[in-house]
């Protein structure tokens, strides 16, 4: 029995639902409304002390972390591994997953947030912030606190920006040996990071990669034809279904 904790929307709850999609698998999903903060109450803190989605439960074992949740699915469930049998290829997709986590997940929070989720927090003052949203927070406090009621400043989103340029830009000298990140091997590494350009897509910035970097732009194709990608990405998955975007704008 797999049980998935996970909100539609969440990038990081999409690559763990592209994964089990990849591997042919069943599993029951739990929405948590973000806005609402049901991440945050007693009862999912017991099952994840971190206060973020998504969580897996198979059976009765708890796996926290997205990226950890993928790899623990290719472990268990062996049928179209998503890890390189060679262990050089493995350890460039574990190279790639931690640059995936520390620099352009991180980046991608800031436009998404600046421009789709303020309105929750409209007309709190800054300290009414700190007190009902940033300081209640297990993990990510500080990342709220510097956004505040009011979002992100001009420096920090073109930061934000820049990260991602960094990241297409790495992509692209990658794709230049093969159809994925990791040569001719499909991964985890590539999951990971699908959800991102989605929303950074989504978002109305593909003009970062589709100029300069046209591997990117057929890894991206390649990627959203799959049809674990499709079932990963259901309707109500994107920002701009369920928000009135000024695209491309900030």
């Amino acid at each position: 029995m797999l049980t998935l904790y996970n909100t539609p929307h969440s990038t990081c709850s999409q690559k763990v639902r592209i994964c089990l999609a990849e591997k042919g698998l069943d599993w029951h999903d739990v929405n948590i409304d973000l806005a609402k903060n049901e991440h945050l109450t007693p009862e999912y803190l017991k099952i994840n002390e971190n206060g973020v989605i998504p969580t897996l439960v198979h059976d009765e074992i708890i796996v926290k972390d997205s990226s950890v949740i993928c790899e623990y699915i290719d472990e268990v469930f062996q049928v179209h591994s998503l890890t390189p049998e060679d262990p050089v290829k493995r350890a460039a997709m574990r190279s790639w997953m931690r640059f995936i986590e520390e620099v352009p997940t991180p980046a991608v929070r800031v436009p998404s947030f600046n421009m789709a989720f303020l309105t929750r927090f409209k007309g709190l003052s800054k300290n009414q912030f700190y007190d009902q949203q940033s300081d209640i927070r297990p993990l990510r406090k500080e990342f709220y606190r510097r956004m505040g009621p009011d979002g992100f400043n001009k420096e920090d989103f073109i930061s934000a920006i820049e990260k991602i340029y960094t990241t297409t830009k790495r992509m692209e000298r990658s794709l230049e040996e093969g159809p994925w990140l990791i040569s001719g091997s499909y991964s985890i590494a590539d999951i990971i990071l699908a959800p991102l350009l989605d929303r950074m897509d989504d978002l109305g910035f593909a003009k970062i990669w589709n100029s300069d970097f046209p591997n990117v732009v057929n890894w991206f194709k390649r990627i959203q034809v799959r049809p674990a990608f499709q079932r990963a990405f259901h309707k109500g998955t994107r920002l701009s279904e369920l928000h009135n975007l000024k695209r491309g704008n900030y």
